[in-house]
């Protein structure tokens, strides 16, 4: 059975990592994202605290090839040690 899902390839697509609110946080993600996105600009990378400022999530925005790409990403930023969650 062949790999189904609901997005239509290329697309635009916002991965959300966060971590706590160290501020090399965002460049953790940026350079994690990257490694599977080919040209990921600094300005695809947003970032908020959290209300109490302990955690941050940062939000990378970009043109999505494959599932397979997506995966991949979820699995690196997920294996990562500062990385809480990813959605």
């Amino acid at each position: 059975m062949p790999d189904e899902t609901l997005l239509e390839f290329p697309c635009q697509f916002s991965i959300k990592a966060f971590g706590l609110g160290d501020q090399d946080f965002p460049y953790i993600v940026h350079s994690i994202v990257e490694t599977f996105v080919e040209g990921l600009s600094r300005e695809a990378v947003r970032s908020r605290p959290s209300r109490k400022g302990k955690y941050l999530a940062v939000t990378v925005t970009f043109t999505a090839s494959s599932q397979h790409q997506l995966d991949n990403i979820y699995r690196a930023l997920t294996a990562h040690e500062r990385v809480v969650m990813a959605l």
